[in-house]
């Protein structure tokens, strides 16, 4: 594929796969963060990887990391932008005691725990197409969860979500997020 297609494909992929988040945070009454999600992928440590590794049926973070065993713009991404659990990860507060991990996950604030679920469901979307189903989101956690870095209860509200949309579909899971993990932290 050349370059110019990479370059509109991957511009295009992205652009969607925002349009599905900012959508689904709208839906929930998250709008700064449905208007700012993902904003780092058009930088050039994002989107020149994105470019060069773009295949249109997945990440090219994989592609990236495939080729050479890890992904800058992954790396780049994930530490500016909340709504990923590996943000979340701190060092351990006990200090380093034998047998005990040095990184651990601490918990996301509900408002990115909702964020993250727009964010699956449109990348689900995206990447899916036409198979994709409300079951998909949970189905690619479900497939990661026993290598997954995430706190506790973190995971739990995640699945659970994830869960919600996989049997009653779109309009109940996002009415109970709304809810639950949005309505419930403006009002304190």
């Amino acid at each position: 594929m050349s370059t110019w297609k990479n370059f509109w494909g991957h511009f295009r992929t992205v652009s969607r796969h925002r349009r599905y988040v900012r959508r689904g945070c709208f839906r929930v009454g998250l709008y700064y963060q449905g208007l700012t999600h993902d904003l780092s992928k058009y930088s050039p440590t994002e989107f020149l990887v994105g470019v060069r590794y773009y295949q249109g049926t997945r990440s090219p973070n994989n592609a990236e990391r495939e080729a050479i065993g890890y992904s800058t713009a992954w790396l780049h991404h994930q530490g500016r932008n909340k709504h990923h659990y590996e943000y979340w990860i701190d060092y351990n507060p006990k200090g380093r005691e034998p047998g005990e991990p040095t990184l651990v996950p601490v918990p996301m604030p509900d408002r990115y725990i909702a964020e993250m679920i727009m964010d699956r469901i449109a990348a689900s979307k995206v990447y899916m197409g036409d198979a994709y189903t409300d079951a998909s989101p949970l189905a690619y956690l479900m497939d990661r969860v026993e290598r997954t870095p995430v706190h506790p209860e973190t995971l739990a509200k995640l699945k659970h979500y994830l869960e919600l949309l996989a049997e009653e579909g779109e309009e109940v899971a996002f009415r109970r997020i709304k809810e639950e993990l949005v309505k419930k932290k403006k009002s304190k």
